[in-house]
């Protein structure tokens, strides 16, 4: 099936689903429906965006929401938090953001959907061209910077570099920094 049939079934599901459902995302030929996140969830992406707000240089903000759409590669990703330029905003458009704007993507990974942020997600980005994704991962504790976006071997997208964190380190993300000391874990009941 095309991306814009996925596109036009991804906006009708819209209309009927429950309201815990804030969005879908287009991955391939998979519609992935997104759940409302948890309050701890929410939480860390808030904290994240206030972070890199203290160090964005002018012209940059990080914004939690918005979705990221490449037609040609058929994609609809909707990150938690992104560091994108402010004139992106004022662009008179409601249609999804161009992921050749972005800087950075960052990904809370949530307690029902893991395989969704370690999997896809990890080609879908590179495969974007987003220069850095950041993902977090609350159950276990753990940060993973990817940057640098190109292809494997075999010509499957991938980022070429990747450094491992544990929550309580300092992480560099490209120019900026990290206190993943302000992160909370998730409890084990969610």
């Amino acid at each position: 099936m095309d991306y814009a049939k996925m596109r036009a079934i991804a906006e009708e599901l819209l209309q009927h689903t429950p309201d815990t459902v804030q969005a879908i995302e287009i991955g391939g030929r998979d519609l992935v429906m997104m759940m409302s996140p948890s309050r701890p969830h929410e939480l860390i992406a808030m904290r994240l965006r206030r972070q890199f707000d203290r160090q964005l240089a002018e012209g940059l903000v990080a914004h939690t929401g918005g979705e990221v759409e490449d037609p040609a590669i058929g994609r609809l990703r909707r990150p938690d938090l992104i560091v994108v330029p402010e004139e992106t905003f004022a662009e008179a458009t409601t249609a999804p953001f161009n992921p050749r704007d972005l800087e950075l993507v960052a990904e809370v990974v949530s307690p029902s959907n893991h395989a969704n942020d370690y999997g896809h997600k990890m080609q879908d980005y590179p495969a974007m061209g987003i220069p850095l994704y950041l993902l977090v991962d609350p159950r276990k504790g753990t940060v993973a910077v990817m940057s640098d976006p190109g292809t494997d071997l075999g010509g499957e997208p991938r980022y070429r570099a990747r450094h491992d964190y544990v929550f309580g380190d300092t992480v560099a993300v490209g120019p900026w920094t990290i206190n993943t000391a302000e992160l909370p874990r998730y409890r084990p009941a969610e």
